[in-house]
């Protein structure tokens, strides 16, 4: 039986984290131009959700991905990696691409993490750690891209124990009906689909 939302999301077990909510990705200089046209309306509602959820006093956590200039740490060994290569868009360490798009923060309160390898933000970093220490249980994602990112993310998260919480006006991908097709019949199997408004209800 499906747990009610509020349960799922009360303040005391829950965090937000975005995946990739950064320039280099979704902002106007991106290097997959394709997917941040896709996100466009998906940074206000982010926007709103982040605004309640510090206001709610839930954790934010934003989780960016970047690249050294000679590439030294990071994926060559996927189709994806070497497209991104071939952009002239660099995500150089403390860069705006390699940085949270301004309208999302960073807050002080905001946790910013890191990561130089893989496909999602879960695998190899600090995020399962720092969730734990946070005594979150309930993970509500957002970000970029369903087609990669956040369906990886999500596995990740329902495998190491974590209640998922997607809203899916806080995602997108490449073609739309493609993602359409992936949360109705893949992320649905695994995570609670809600949407942004939903949510901010539940701690309003």
């Amino acid at each position: 039986m499906p747990v009610e939302l509020d349960s799922l999301l009360a303040t005391s077990q829950t965090a937000v984290v975005t995946q990739e909510l950064q320039g280099g990705v979704v902002g106007a200089e991106s290097a997959l131009p394709a997917l941040a046209e896709a996100a466009a309306g998906v940074i206000p509602a982010v926007r709103r959700l982040l605004e309640a959820a510090r206001a709610a006093g839930v954790p934010v956590v934003h989780c960016v991905a970047e690249r050294r200039d000679d590439g030294l740490g990071s994926n060559r060994n996927a189709r994806l990696f070497a497209a991104v290569l071939k952009s002239p868009v660099r995500l150089s360490p403390g860069t705006p691409a390699a940085s949270v798009v301004p309208e999302l923060g960073p807050e002080p309160t905001d946790i910013v993490l890191r990561r130089m390898h893989g496909l999602g933000p879960m695998g190899g970093t600090d995020l399962d750690a720092v969730l734990r220490n946070l005594g979150v249980r309930t993970v509500v994602g957002v970000g970029v891209s369903i087609n990669v990112g956040m369906t990886n993310f999500v596995m990740d998260a329902v495998n190491a124990g974590y209640q998922f919480v997607l809203p899916r006006d806080g995602v997108a991908g490449v073609p739309a009906d493609y993602a359409d097709a992936v949360v109705e019949h893949t992320l649905s199997l695994l995570a609670t689909i809600t949407t942004v408004e939903e949510v901010v209800r539940c701690w309003s």
